[in-house]
């Protein structure tokens, strides 16, 4: 059975100062607004909800149902309501009964990817790669808060003051973070990273002009030839993405196995076995961290591994990893360059092992790493690939790579659109040996010779 939904009240004006002694008589104040009729008609509704009107009904029915009563109240309060204002309270209480309110339009746009709660009336979305001001309006900060202390039920946890920060998942999959006051200064906030319901493949990479038709063939060689890749790029820049596309290359008969913080990869392949983190209670205790998990993978005969994102001393576990047998990893970083990301990587070693000396993991990272790829959210929108790196030795304490593919601007169109063109090494890949057994080199030579035309 499903609770009744609690709303708090509209904020109400501040109360008059007490008037000081000697001080002039205060004329009279302005008589009060009169009461919004839709603000009365939801609060009358809600008290007179039966929770076992809504227990295991299905949106379309309860939507009947709460325009008969609306209907029924109406009448009964002598509020005027047109048959169109009637509707639309009636989606919004059911919204805010069955889903998250005011944001359920939204999570049924699929040409937004992100939402921003701010406060009650900032609700921003991206839409189209443009970060963009909704029209989208909760009643006040307490409705926000009630949204939000919902999305953290759902998944067995708590969002209060005393524990003003978590991360939750959707039903469809959409990961949630929620930061409540104290740390929240104006309120309550939300950031929902919305579960792309279609499955992306290179092919609509291309049509969306993130990658080009000569770098998506390579990338295919580069996960067939089973090459242990690191995508890195900027928070939204679409490295989860890539990686669902290059995991369609897997071979359906491999054991997979993925760590994640909030489970959003979209892997196609019968044999997938999803591992999650999990943070503290409310006691600070039972945590499982990213690390804990990929120690826990090695034990469960992967033939490969999926990070989600690194972010700390698991870097460590990875590399040993994509050393010992599992070939074909994939993982996300944050990161500016392919450079940076090695860097990043070193860093994060040293924080699970920081005796180890710096050759020491570069000798790993290099033995490790085959491939860097990297993407970009450019201002006009658009995400592209805009490196891909090899790694391809050490000599003396440097790291050697090469940029098979680099980006370069060239110019902006008249409609605001980003154009460049991708300057192309032809040099021999340091792989080599492994795409000619896996069959695919002379896919990956075809396709820099077609990108270099």
């Amino acid at each position: 059975m499903i609770p009744p939904v609690s709303f708090g009240r509209r904020g109400s004006e501040p109360a008059a100062s007490p008037r000081l002694a000697g001080a002039a008589p205060v004329a009279a104040s302005r008589p009060a607004p009169p009461p919004d009729p839709i603000a009365q008609l939801r609060a009358i509704f809600l008290s007179r909800l039966d929770p076992a009107t809504i227990s295991g009904q299905g949106s379309d029915k309860l939507a009947a149902e709460v325009e008969r009563l609306l209907a029924e109240i109406a009448d009964e309060m002598r509020i005027q309501l047109n048959g169109r204002e009637q509707r639309q309270l009636a989606a919004e209480l059911v919204d805010d009964m069955l889903g998250l309110g005011p944001l359920e339009p939204l999570l049924d746009d699929d040409t937004i990817t992100d939402i921003m709660v701010n406060g009650p009336d900032k609700v921003f979305v991206e839409q189209r790669g443009k970060l963009v001001l909704s029209n989208v309006r909760f009643r006040d900060v307490a409705h926000v808060a009630n949204i939000a202390q919902r999305v953290a039920a759902a998944v067995g946890r708590r969002i209060d003051e005393s524990s003003p920060m978590v991360d939750a998942r959707l039903a469809d999959g959409s990961r949630v973070n929620i930061i409540f006051p104290p740390l929240a200064l104006n309120g309550p906030c939300m950031s929902i990273r919305k579960f792309a319901r279609k499955v992306i493949d290179f092919s609509v990479l291309v049509s969306n002009g993130s990658i080009t038709p000569p770098m998506a063939k390579l990338l295919e060689a580069a996960s067939q030839a089973r090459l242990n890749v690191i995508i890195s790029g900027g928070t939204g820049s679409g490295k989860t993405t890539l990686m669902n596309a290059m995991s369609r290359m897997i071979g359906r008969d491999e054991r997979i196995v993925t760590v994640e913080d909030a489970a959003e990869l979209q892997l196609q392949q019968p044999h997938v076995v999803r591992l999650e983190t999990r943070p503290t209670n409310l006691e600070g205790k039972g945590e499982v961290t990213a690390r804990d998990l990929v120690r826990n993978a090695l034990r469960m005969r992967p033939d490969r591994i999926i990070i989600g994102e690194v972010r700390g001393a698991e870097a460590f576990d990875m590399l040993q990893a994509m050393n010992t047998g599992h070939d074909g990893s994939l993982s996300t970083i944050h990161a500016n360059t392919t450079r940076d990301a090695m860097t990043r990587i070193e860093n994060m070693v040293q924080m699970g092992q920081p005796n180890l000396p710096l050759r020491a993991i570069r000798t790993q990272v290099v033995s490790a790493v085959d491939m860097i790829v990297q993407v970009e959210r450019m201002r006009d929108g658009v995400r592209r690939i805009t490196q891909i790196t090899e790694v391809v030795g050490l000599e003396g304490d440097v790291v050697t790579m090469n940029d098979i593919f680099q980006y370069e601007f060239d110019t902006e169109s008249p409609e605001g659109k980003i154009q460049g063109r991708y300057r192309v090494s032809r040099i021999r890949p340091a792989c080599i040996q492994r795409l000619s057994y896996f069959g695919v080199d002379r896919i990956w030579m075809a396709a820099l010779e077609e990108a270099d035309r």
